[in-house]
């Protein structure tokens, strides 16, 4: 079946096969969050991003393979309701962005800094640190050297715009210009974008709003 990230929750998760990682994208109540399992399809090693509700349904996800680790792009608690119970059982160590590590009522085993790389069996992500919509926001970037780039984006970039910035001009300057300069003015319009709710988009399909965005605020 063709991956379209369209899923619901209670659905079943919409899996992609990439030569080197399978993605694996889930919706969980109670708002409707996107957890993404990502799997090495070369040592089956697994790593979580957002262990956000719904531990049973996340751990099914998971299944008996393992999980070597969990990254919570960001420090608000939709996105890390399940961590404590998920990281216990599996075992997994736990990364976030230090800035955002008091936010997350669970263990933090490991902190990530902008352009750390966070390790799936061979396969490498690139952590990108963004700010605005919390202190410590990640990005993670697969560059598949077999096809266009792949980039979970927390709740820093969705269809249609940046991420809530609370209606703060200097918070949404930070996070618009750490958009731009570290996404929009680096990858390529074939980008995929994983964002932490709703359906995914490119940064092709989002490029043409940028000045939009900028001129309405939000």
């Amino acid at each position: 079946m063709t991956y379209t990230g369209n899923v619901t929750v209670g659905g079943r998760a919409d899996v992609r096969e990439l030569p080197a990682l399978i993605i694996s994208k889930l919706a969980v109540g109670p708002f409707n969050n996107n957890a993404y399992l990502l799997r090495c399809t070369e040592t089956d090693e697994q790593v979580l991003v957002d262990a956000a509700a719904e531990p049973d349904r996340l751990l099914e996800m998971i299944g008996d393979g393992g999980l070597s680790a969990i990254v919570t792009t960001h420090g608000h608690h939709d996105h890390w309701q399940a961590l404590a119970e998920v990281a216990a059982a599996t075992g997994a160590r736990t990364l976030a962005h230090a800035a955002d590590v008091e936010m997350i009522a669970a263990p933090i085993d490991e902190t990530v800094a902008d352009g750390g790389t966070i390790r799936v069996g061979h396969v490498e992500l690139t952590a990108i640190h963004l700010v605005g919509h919390t202190p410590g926001s990640l990005a993670l970037l697969y560059d598949d050297p077999t096809g266009p780039p792949h980039l979970f984006t927390g709740d820093c970039l969705f269809p249609g715009g940046v991420g809530n910035t609370d209606h703060d001009s200097a918070r949404f300057a930070a996070l618009y210009a750490g958009v731009v300069g570290k996404i929009f003015d680096r990858l390529p319009d074939e980008t995929w974008v994983y964002p932490g709710h709703g359906n995914d988009t490119t940064l092709g399909d989002e490029r043409p709003h940028l000045a939009e965005w900028k001129a309405r605020g939000w």
